[in-house]
């Protein structure tokens, strides 16, 4: 095989190898938590030996960033699969309820791509791509959705025109990862249909404080319930 081809057969390894290890982490993390991300069980669930891991990737820190980055490509191809509307808010909700569900199905994941693990060991490693805030390339892909939809939201007039953008996504983002994280955390156990009651008003509010009126932003809200056609998931 020329040396071309070794190159490119050594690069497809290593990708495969890091696949299996990023895949294998976040089922372990689903299914028993970050106190089983240890490097012998990962590779034991990966089914390559530990010597691999730190071969291809470097160590754990390492391989706790590429799982992260790849949380966050998942959430950027869930927001790319809603289906598109004319109305922006109706679409800013459906990307908060995509959220929600990706966060309920690996809340263990979620905490580690927004940094609420507590072991400094399950941190990730910090990017040297990453700006100022600390956001990955991954992170910004997925975060720009919101930004966008948030852009469209000024300009559709439905909110005073002289808002931010990137000023309104970040509101909106802090409600939304508040509740998340809040709800996670079972603090809302005993409130019935925490969609409505919280995320929904709270975001309503929000809306209402730029500019929107109540009665427009909870049929926005609505029509991206009956949208997004996972009642089951909400």
């Amino acid at each position: 095989m020329p040396a071309a081809g070794n190159e490119v057969a050594a690069r497809m390894t290593t990708e495969q190898t890091v696949e299996r290890l990023v895949d294998a982490t976040i089922k372990l993390l689903a299914d028993k938590g970050p106190s089983e991300i240890k490097a012998r069980s990962v590779a034991e669930a990966a089914q390559v030996s530990t010597i691999a891991m730190y071969y291809h990737l470097g160590g754990l820190r390492e391989l706790l960033q590429a799982v992260v980055d790849k949380g966050f490509r998942e959430l950027e191809r869930a927001f790319e699969a809603i289906p598109p509307s004319d109305d922006p808010v109706d679409d800013l909700f459906a990307i908060a309820l995509t959220c929600r569900r990706l966060a309920q199905d690996n809340p263990h994941l979620y905490d580690l791509m927004f940094g609420l693990s507590t072991r400094g060991t399950y941190r990730p490693l910090q990017d040297s791509t990453a700006d100022a805030t600390r956001r990955s390339l991954a992170f910004q892909a997925a975060y720009s959705h919101l930004v966008r939809a948030c852009g469209r939201l000024v300009h559709s007039g439905r909110i005073r025109v002289d808002e931010d953008p990137e000023i309104v996504a970040t509101q909106l983002w802090s409600c939304l990862h508040g509740f998340v994280t809040l709800e996670l955390g079972g603090h809302f156990s005993h409130i019935p249909d925490t969609v409505d009651r919280i995320l929904q008003a709270m975001t309503v509010n929000v809306l209402v404080g730029l500019g929107d009126t109540a009665e427009r932003a909870k049929a926005s809200h609505v029509r991206a319930i009956t949208r997004l056609a996972q009642p089951d998931r909400l």
